[in-house]
């Protein structure tokens, strides 16, 4: 089976993708910004036999993204699946012609740079496993084709990260490498608020873009397995 780490993963989206692959008979390292949380979240699977392993990993400490790489190499010496789930600042009520930058700034140095960041500190490692995945957990909000005004700090955040997927999937494509975006719907979360769908379905599609065959499609933006418009 496969080592995966989702960032992220105490909570919400991230911890029922967590879940989800341990379930399947994954190894996933549960990345939290503290390990306590971290902890605490993995327990209950733990309990039940599901191979989850709680690491410290705020995406925008360069020593916590040395770590996760140094203790995955010494564990397995290679990953299989990333998922660059963190993300923070939904700024409803925000406006680009009113900004608050520093909630802009924040949201691009978590969402975007600290996906980025991580991505960089464990691409050797997912160069080793022949069969490496790398999903973006991005959002509609970041589609070009339906912008319109509000969350400028998300939206941007999301259009950039969307980037990323296109240029990744491009440059490692001859490392076998499977990079895709993944948009989960309007999922009931701590971020989502109340009224969403059940988070086990918005984890749904992002687990099956961690667990291509290698045939499957990269450079793509997906929601439930469906593509959808950039």
């Amino acid at each position: 089976m496969g080592v995966a780490v989702v960032t992220g993963a105490n909570r919400g989206i991230g911890l029922e993708v967590t879940r989800q692959l341990a379930a399947a008979g994954h190894t996933v390292y549960l990345g939290a910004r503290h390990l306590a949380s971290g902890r605490a979240a993995a327990e209950p699977m733990r309990d039940v036999g599901l191979d989850v392993r709680p690491i410290e990993l705020d995406v925008t400490v360069g020593k916590h993204r040395e770590a996760a790489a140094v203790t995955i190499t010494h564990d397995h010496e290679r990953l299989d699946m990333l998922v660059n789930n963190a993300a923070i600042h939904y700024d409803t009520g925000n406006r680009a012609t009113a900004p608050d930058m520093r909630t802009v700034s924040e949201a691009l140095g978590t969402n975007l740079f600290g996906a980025w960041h991580v991505t960089l500190a464990l691409l050797d490692l997912l160069r080793r496993s022949g069969h490496g995945r790398i999903v973006n957990v991005s959002s509609g909000a970041g589609s070009l084709l339906d912008m319109d005004g509000g969350r400028p700090a998300y939206r941007l955040s999301k259009v950039g990260l969307n980037a990323l997927t296109r240029m990744w999937a491009a440059e490692l494509r001859e490392d076998a490498i499977l990079v895709n975006s993944v948009c989960p719907g309007w999922v009931e979360t701590d971020m989502g608020g109340r009224g969403g769908r059940p988070v086990q379905e918005g984890a749904a599609g992002i687990v099956w873009a961690a667990t291509l065959p290698d045939h499957g499609p990269t450079g793509g933006f997906f929601r439930d397995g469906r593509p959808i418009a950039w």
